[in-house]
């Protein structure tokens, strides 16, 4: 089938994915012709390659996409590596976590908030940035200089009093009508002024209006203005100057190591180096270093909302024509890919490659520490419980309920002294009633390893060393399930909450391990994680069923239009509660009649007429 389809690729542009035996697309490329470049994995010597040789190894299907332009199968490639994550695809790593500055100008009145995700929901996104602690910092700094409002509400009903915020000059009031929102409009505008690096804009606009306010007498603002006018030239001091004209651009250059990669990226905005991020990114083995920037620059700037005119780069990409193109339509007008030979730019561009390498060195330096301190914890486990060998996969399990209500566990997985979230899992007590933590655990132990039995996939991989967290009661709850099974071979060990000593089966003294040994801290933060995993289901359940009962409260709300509620708000009464008539329409299986009574439960008969009239003309479809 194979052989096949190779001999029936079309001689288009588009985009081809790989895929294993398993339906897994391991690899996404594009090609402005399909046949020719796919064929060359199995017939030249681009084939000759280590990497390529696994990649062409595990081949057993290929799908292609076409397209009308390189351009589209650039973007195409570009979100497909980013929802699927292929195997052997240069990937930038861990880009989800980073968090971004999220403002919400499709509000009435826009509030600035960290997020780790990007939306399409008409809000400007500021980012990634790299260190949670330099975006919070900048989220303190903009409060302090704009009185912009933290509540979450996305409409106001006309309060009174205003909250403390309002009173400590930390909120504009728009709750209350101090603010039109023409004035908050303004305000936010200059927010993004600061955001986008153009504070020298800002500091004009602010210096006219503080004359302004003078003039007019009113000496009061005008003070304020001067307060905000004195913090952001501090900012602007601590700015490193780069360039005497007014450009905004990008430098990028780049590092390599073992099979990974860091780029580094210094951000220029009007003449001045305003910020610094660097990424890294996995699958780089055998790569060119052109293929590294060029990956890259695909998947970074399809995340950031702000793409410069100009992006520096240390030599020239392949794809460069095809990529100023699609940045230069993301933008809006041109982008260009420039390589200095000499001159300032081209040692700005040395100085950002050294800075990609120290990053990169100081990378490598904590993986190892960390490696160290592993190898030393497990070690040290390993000789307290007197095993043969390093437990390499350890799996720690919890009980977490309120009195009984809402019971749950939790198995979290340490592979080589490290979290590996994947592996995670959870469950539901089902056949307890009541507060009875050794029953529980005696269910959640008899369903993971009677599943491990069976051979189930989730499960198959059996553990070295299994901790429970609780004393002697929940572990001979769990070694009795366990020789049942079969599996009395694996080591268990029950930890005291108390002392945190450990304990084993038919053992009356307790193993201590040293109070600073690395070994007693690796066992506490499985412990800990095993908890917070627990109690976050249990929390998860717990609101859920909550929810559920005041929404029981509401006329025409049957199970159906519960549930469609739960998820198209997330689990979240706030939402739910704060939600306009529109968004309530929007809900599937919701009539206008069930919509109304939301709407009107959460906002009862003292409404005034002209919330009354607007809803009344939602209602009715105008």
């Amino acid at each position: 089938m194979l052989e096949d389809k190779l001999k029936n690729l079309p001689e288009k542009c588009g985009v081809y994915l790989m895929k294993n035996d398993k339906g897994k697309i391991i690899y996404v490329g594009k090609a402005l012709n399909l046949k020719n470049r796919v064929r060359s994995y199995f017939t030249s010597q681009h084939a000759n390659s280590p990497k390529t040789k696994a990649l062409v190894s595990n081949i057993a299907d290929l799908e292609y996409i076409l397209t009308d332009t390189e351009v589209e199968a650039l973007i195409l490639e570009c979100n497909l590596i980013k929802e699927h994550k292929p195997k052997y695809n240069i990937r930038l790593t861990d880009d989800k976590n980073y968090p971004y500055l999220r403002v919400t100008v499709q509000e009435p009145f826009p509030r600035i908030e960290v997020v780790r995700v990007m939306k399409k929901d008409g809000a400007r996104y500021f980012g990634p940035y790299t260190s949670a602690g330099a975006v919070h910092e900048t989220l303190k700094l903009l409060k302090r200089l704009f009185p912009l409002r933290s509540c979450k509400q996305r409409t106001f009903e006309r309060q009174e009093r205003p909250c403390l915020n309002s009173h400590i000059k930390r909120c504009a009031a728009p709750c209350s009508g101090r603010i039109s929102e023409e004035e908050y409009r303004k305000m936010i505008q200059e927010v993004i002024l600061f955001l986008e690096g153009k504070q020298e804009d800002l500091t004009n606009l602010l210096n006219k209006r503080m004359e302004e306010a003078a003039e007019n007498l009113q000496f009061e603002k005008a003070a304020e203005i001067r307060d905000q006018l004195l913090a952001i030239e501090k900012v602007i001091a601590k700015q490193k100057i780069i360039s005497g004209s007014f450009t905004n651009m990008d430098v990028i250059n780049m590092a390599r190591g073992f099979n990974e990669a860091c780029v580094q990226v210094f951000f220029v905005r009007s003449g001045k180096l305003i910020g610094r991020d660097h990424f890294f990114l996995s699958g780089t083995d055998e790569k060119k270093r052109g293929e590294i920037l060029a990956a890259f620059i695909k998947q970074y700037y399809s995340q950031v909302e702000f793409i410069p005119g100009e992006i520096l780069l240390p030599e020239d990409l392949e794809e460069a024509v095809v990529l100023e193109t699609w940045l230069s339509g993301k933008r809006g007008s041109r982008v260009h890919l420039k390589v200095p030979k000499r001159g300032d730019k081209h040692q700005l561009v040395e100085l950002v490659g050294r800075n990609a390498l120290e990053a990169l060195e100081q990378e490598v330096r904590t993986k190892a520490q960390a490696k160290d301190r592993a190898e030393e914890a497990l070690k040290e486990i390993a000789e307290a419980l007197e095993m043969e060998e390093f437990p390499q996969r350890i799996e720690c399990y919890d009980i977490s309920n309120i009195q009984g209500s809402e019971s749950v566990a939790s198995m979290v997985v340490f592979e080589g002294g490290k979290a590996s979230p994947q592996e995670y899992r959870r469950f539901k007590i089902k056949t307890v009633e009541g507060p009875n933590d050794f029953a529980s655990m005696a269910e959640v132990i008899l369903r993971r390893f009677k599943k491990a039995r069976e051979n189930e996939p989730k499960f198959s991989t059996l553990p070295d060393l299994v901790i429970i967290d609780g004393g002697k009661g929940q572990l001979s709850a769990a070694r009795e399930i366990m020789h049942q099974l079969g599996y009395g071979a694996i080591i268990t060990v029950g930890l005291a909450k108390e002392n945190e000593w450990l304990f084993r089966e038919n053992c009356p003294e307790p193993i201590i391990l040293p109070r600073n040994s690395q070994g007693l801290y690796l066992i506490q933060r499985i412990r800990d994680e095993a908890h917070r995993f627990a109690i976050t289901y249990h929390r998860l359940l717990r609101g859920k069923r909550n929810l559920a009962s005041v929404l029981n409260e509401i006329p025409g709300i049957g199970p159906k239009r519960k549930e469609a509620l739960l998820q198209h708000f997330g689990l979240s009464l706030n939402k739910i509660k704060n939600a306009s008539l529109e968004e309530l329409l929007s809900v599937p299986g919701l009539s206008r009649e069930a919509a109304s009574n939301v709407w009107n439960y959460f906002h009862p008969a003292e409404m005034n007429d002209v919330n009354r009239e607007t809803a009344n003309r939602v209602l009715a479809g105008l």
